[in-house]
């Protein structure tokens, strides 16, 4: 099954998907009510949400029922799920951000974010930790540049 390029999906939506991924059991199952505990939201707003998904062939959902992901609904998830492990990986290794903070901010950013923009995070990240393997600490010295109070100048 083709994947189509352009579901139009709002941040909402692609936050449905990410979570159906994140808690599907090994089946691909997921229940309404860990979604919605997940996302903390009401369980008529996971329900409305999977009818929409559904109709854009996303989601395997029948009212009552459990949900699983189409072929082009994990596909999607996927990518947002990956998007957000760069993005929270960037903020976390590289820049210093904490666990809690980092995870917020790449919740937003995933939306946001073209995936060029993340492919240049995962690549600096990826050098970064190269440079680390060979000795040379560039997020060390990052954190001493910028507890100089030279950053930003």
């Amino acid at each position: 099954m083709a994947v189509r390029k352009n579901y139009n999906l709002s941040p909402s939506m692609e936050d449905y998907l990410e979570a159906i991924l994140n808690v599907a059991d090994p089946s691909g199952i997921a229940r309404s009510r860990d979604i919605a505990a997940t996302l903390e939201v009401a369980k008529p707003s996971v329900t409305g949400a999977l009818r929409q998904l559904a109709k854009k062939g996303l989601v395997n959902y029948k009212p009552y029922g459990c949900v699983t992901l189409t072929t082009s609904g994990a596909v999607l998830a996927m990518k947002v799920a990956k998007k957000h492990d760069i993005i929270k990986s960037f903020l976390t290794e590289i820049l210093g951000v904490d666990g809690p903070a980092a995870q917020d901010a790449a919740c937003k950013a995933e939306h946001l974010l073209d995936v060029s923009i993340v492919s240049k995070m995962s690549h600096f990240t990826n050098f970064a930790k190269t440079r680390a393997k060979k000795g040379e600490d560039i997020m060390h010295l990052l954190k001493r540049f910028s507890a100089a109070g030279r950053a930003g100048k």
